[in-house]
């Protein structure tokens, strides 16, 4: 029993320690002019959907649950949108070529419809992020028509 409790004492103090490592964070206070809303003139409805579906973890502005002042998840949400910023960011879409930026959208249309974006671990916290169908057809059909003007 001693042995234990040495044990969750160490826990403790480990997580206490862990608290004072603090991790970078996403967040910007203009939307620059390279943006994918800038750029695209996305209609209003596209536009919040995007917005609260996808720029969490595809900008350079994450607007953070309370959970990520708290070690270990910071760290895991650092390397979560670290990550979906290399595959996708929506505020350097003017930067990209024309040819990335049509491989960009095919890779939208594709994940939408499989429903593999939204992710899941982002939905089960964020529900208001979750895509009815009709806003899939939307922002889908949106995005084809942006990808035909591309090609």
């Amino acid at each position: 029993m001693k042995f234990l409790k040495i044990i969750a004492w160490l826990a403790l103090v480990a997580f206490i320690v862990i608290q004072f490592f603090p991790t970078t964070l996403n967040e910007r206070d203009t939307v620059p002019q390279s943006d994918f809303m800038v750029e695209n003139q996305v209609p209003a409805t596209i536009k919040n959907r995007l917005q609260v579906s996808c720029y969490d973890c595809h900008s350079n502005n994450t607007d953070y649950p309370w959970y990520s002042k708290i070690q270990p998840s910071a760290w895991y949400l650092e390397d979560h949108i670290q990550e979906g910023k290399d595959e996708l960011n929506f505020n350097e879409w003017a930067e990209y070529s024309d040819r990335r930026k049509n491989s960009k959208l095919r890779s939208i249309i594709s994940q939408i419809e499989e429903d593999e974006m939204p992710l899941d671990s982002y939905t089960l916290i964020h529900r208001d992020a979750i895509l009815s169908d009709e806003d899939k057809t939307l922002i889908v059909d949106f995005i084809t028509a942006l990808k035909d003007s591309l090609e």
